[in-house]
């Protein structure tokens, strides 16, 4: 048996026995989960494990074949899908900003269809671009014009921009250099501390879920094998579990709670 929390009586994200199949391949089956209000519970698995799939059926990128999602204690399927994703921070792997806009109009966009005034929009924008470690002169740039990991900050800006209560992230600091995903990670850490988003968080790298999660949602092949928070995951009996952690050697405990430091 899978060790697993106890349920939680309110939680944001609840997934409900859901499989989800792409033509003939299964690509979920039958997930049980829930992500509790203000934790960041990070999908850690092997590509082709079903960690994507499960972030994107959040916001109804994808559509569950069976079973059922719930987002904020309702099915995510009762409302309108536009209101539901701007309602949701998403950040991806790259980052797809606009490159015809510049880094003020693609963090604004969202507060720009929601009608808000323009005095308020460039407040914001400042505001995040501060939050992010990014100078107030990077608003007038182009996606072209910045690094990696400011377009990675940019990102992180834009889905914060209507201060949503929960954030997708899909592998966003993956494809950086390792002195640019750590400092992007110490960032995260630090952004958490200040606003305690509900965040849904998606990697490989196990180094990377123990520093950031609150929890550990491992998966295999479509299914959820266990969820259990960083300290536990280090001295799990579960196989798979155990396997990641041979995997990637010795000194994991150091990744814990290191914080911004």
């Amino acid at each position: 048996m899978a060790e697993m929390h106890p349920a939680v009586a309110n939680p944001v994200i609840e997934f409900r026995d859901v499989s989800y199949a792409a033509g003939s391949t299964q690509v979920l089956s039958g997930v049980n989960l829930q992500v509790q209000l203000g934790e960041t519970l990070v999908l850690l698995g092997r590509s082709g494990s079903g960690k994507t799939t499960t972030l994107k059926l959040v916001n109804r990128l994808l559509s569950p074949g069976a079973g059922e999602v719930r987002v904020r204690g309702v099915p995510n399927t009762s409302g309108d899908v536009i209101r539901l994703r701007r309602g949701i921070g998403y950040v991806i792997q790259d980052v797809g900003l606009f490159p015809h806009f510049t880094v003020e109009r693609n963090v604004g966009l969202v507060p720009r269809i929601e009608g808000w005034p323009d005095e308020r929009i460039r407040l914001r924008v400042e505001e995040l671009l501060r939050l992010v470690g990014l100078a107030p002169e990077m608003a007038s740039r182009y996606p072209h014009q910045l690094s990696g990991g400011q377009q990675q900050r940019v990102g992180v800006a834009r889905a914060l921009a209507a201060d949503p209560e929960i954030l997708l992230m899909d592998e966003p600091f993956g494809a950086l250099d390792p002195l640019t995903r750590d400092d992007l990670q110490r960032e995260f850490l630090s952004l958490q501390q200040r606003l305690r988003k509900t965040v849904v968080f998606v990697t490989h790298d196990l180094r990377e879920a123990l520093r950031l999660g609150s929890r550990i949602a491992l998966m295999e092949a479509g299914r959820l094998v266990t969820v259990l928070t960083p300290q536990e995951f280090l001295r799990s009996t579960d196989p798979w579990a155990a396997a990641y952690v041979r995997a990637f050697g010795e000194g994991l405990e150091s990744a814990i709670n290191r914080g911004t430091s």
